[in-house]
């Protein structure tokens, strides 16, 4: 059987000029990176808008659910029924590629390409986005170091440090030792790259002079009397906007069946919103008739924070949802551990089975979103689970297809994109989780009781002092991005399936003024990942003629 990255290299790739044309992209709009990828001036498109499709899953498991498969697969099967598709994902982190997942541009027959530039330094974009971010960190040191005119608090700064891998030697470090020639001594720390608020920044912005007004928005520390100071007032915002002068514009790239891609943005669903740009989505929509996007993680995560945060904030709207799940993964949630996911198990597919149904309520009942459950298949699955499966589903009207994208490619997921087009033919009554103008607290709530199923909020001494400075400066009726882990509905990754009776602890709460909402940290989440004892790096090498291995 041949690896990802074995498909990947054996298939033949259109030149991006003509998946540009294919897509209707104005020839000046297109300025090449390379035979195969391409950046895209979104000012030279214009067009209708299509139907927006989200792509959510269950709660992730150790096993792997393939939601990018299934919205790559999905975008080329409604090519294959004559739909103008395109699909808009996020770009993949070095972090996890080097770290847990070994690659994250789909898998099997279901890729884009070319998956090692997509996967490694792809356009540069996170270097960009790092830069920037350290652009101003070193602004920051060197304005208290050239005299402190702004009355900066050194114990007050809140701006970290970015690098895009997992390094959790960074996630607390001192800088400034070595005399006075080196700065100021005091305590730092790093953040992986898509948890920044400049990824943050970056993927809301509606275009170049929004992300320089909002990175001029970004505060990043305090004086000792509690004002804030932004980067703005370090006159830093100009120099980042310029480092991010062509990060800001969509990639271009290609299916294995040669359906257009933009590719742009990836902040993580457990420690960041969790989606692609609003530029890339918005692109995407001009140019495709129907749009597969995906948001990160399982919906309590990556699907609650696309609607509340990135749809509130651009009037994007979904016109129906793909619920991905894995047989293996309900019985994961039923109480099977890894090994024995292969062994059919009933008993434990009934017992995981809530776990979906909940993410689906959610989606039909809490957003309005009409929903359809997409089964990915895996070669363990027997004929006796996946029946019981589409039975469960069928009892609380849901409609279930088997999706075979990963070994079939479009071809897998022709049932799956006619539901998806007959779902977005069905009413919509769209709401958002919470309303406008409601309180942090009121917010947390919302999503801890109507999403997590908890019973609330518990806010930790630190995170209430936190609140009470976030009302004082006016930001105490701004969206929520929860930082949580992304194994359970609650703050606790042991706790599968659909645990109750649990309250969500809130540690610590964070402004991103540039991005416009409260980051609340929950649990033990970090924001600086670290490597697992057998990291896929290992397995990663190059030979003598630039070929790559070991990306899957």
């Amino acid at each position: 059987m041949l690896t990802d990255i074995q498909i990947a290299q054996r298939a033949a790739l259109l030149p991006i000029g003509d998946i540009a044309e294919k897509a209707g992209i104005p020839a000046e709009a297109v300025e090449p990176y390379g035979r195969y990828k391409a950046k895209i001036d979104p000012k030279y498109v214009t067009g209708n808008d299509g139907k927006l499709i989200l792509v959510t899953a269950i709660t992730p498991t150790p096993a792997g659910e393939g939601k990018t498969t299934t919205t790559i697969g999905l975008a080329d099967a409604l090519s294959r029924l004559g739909k103008r598709a395109v699909a808009a994902l996020r770009e993949p982190s070095l972090g996890p590629v080097f770290g847990i997942k070994g690659g994250a541009a789909g898998g099997g027959y279901s890729q884009v390409v070319p998956m090692e530039d997509i996967n490694l330094h792809f356009t540069g974009d996170f270097h960009a986005i790092g830069a920037a971010n350290n652009l101003l960190a070193a602004m920051i040191d060197n304005h208290i170091h050239q005299g402190n005119e702004l009355g900066l608090d050194p114990g007050k700064i809140v701006w970290k440090r970015c690098v895009d891998m997992n390094d959790r030697a960074l996630r607390k470090v001192t800088i400034g030792l070595g005399g006075k020639a080196n700065g100021v001594p005091r305590e730092d720390g790093y953040d992986i790259t898509v948890a920044s608020e400049v990824m943050a920044v970056l993927c809301l912005a509606s275009d170049l002079r929004d992300l320089k007004e909002r990175l001029g928005r970004i505060i990043v520390g305090y004086t000792s009397d509690d004002r804030p100071v932004t980067a703005k007032d370090l006159k830093a915002h100009g120099a980042m906007a310029a480092l991010l002068k062509d990060a800001i514009r969509p990639n271009l790239v290609q299916t294995l069946e040669h359906t257009p891609v933009l590719i742009h943005g990836g902040p993580f669903a457990n420690i960041a919103h969790g989606c692609n740009s609003v530029i890339a989505t918005k692109l995407a929509l001009k140019l495709g008739d129907y749009v597969v996007t995906e948001a990160g993680f399982g919906a309590d995560l990556g699907a609650e924070k696309f609607i509340d945060i990135k749809c509130r904030m651009s009037g994007l709207r979904p016109s129906a949802a793909v619920l991905v799940a894995t047989v293996r993964a309900l019985k994961y949630h039923g109480g099977v551990e890894k090994d024995d996911l292969t062994t059919e198990n009933i008993a434990a597919l009934i017992a995981g089975f809530p776990n979906l149904l909940r993410h689906a309520d959610n989606l039909r009942k809490v957003f309005g979103v009409p929903c359809v459950v997409a089964i990915n298949r895996f070669p363990s699955d027997t004929e006796t689970e996946l029946s019981l499966l589409h039975e469960l589903c069928a009892s609380h009207g849901l409609e279930t297809v088997i999706s075979e994208v990963w070994a079939k490619g479009g071809e897998g997921g022709l049932a799956l994109a006619e539901q998806v087009v007959a779902l977005c033919e069905q009413p919509k009554r769209f709401r958002f989780c919470y309303t406008q103008h409601a309180t942090i607290e009121e917010n947390l709530n919302a999503v801890a009781r109507k999403i997590y199923h908890a019973d609330g909020v518990i806010f930790t001494e630190s995170a209430h002092e936190d609140l009470t400075r976030l009302k004082a400066l006016g930001f105490g009726n701004l969206p929520v991005c929860i930082a949580k882990t992304q194994y359970s509905f609650s703050d606790d990754p042991k706790k599968r399936g659909v645990p109750s009776g649990f309250r969500i602890t809130v540690r610590k709460l964070r402004v991103a003024a540039g991005a416009g909402f409260v980051i609340a940290l929950t649990g033990s989440i970090m924001t600086m990942p670290g490597l697992p004892k057998h990291p896929a790096a290992e397995n990663i090498d190059v030979d003598e003629n630039g070929n790559i291995s070991g990306l899957f």
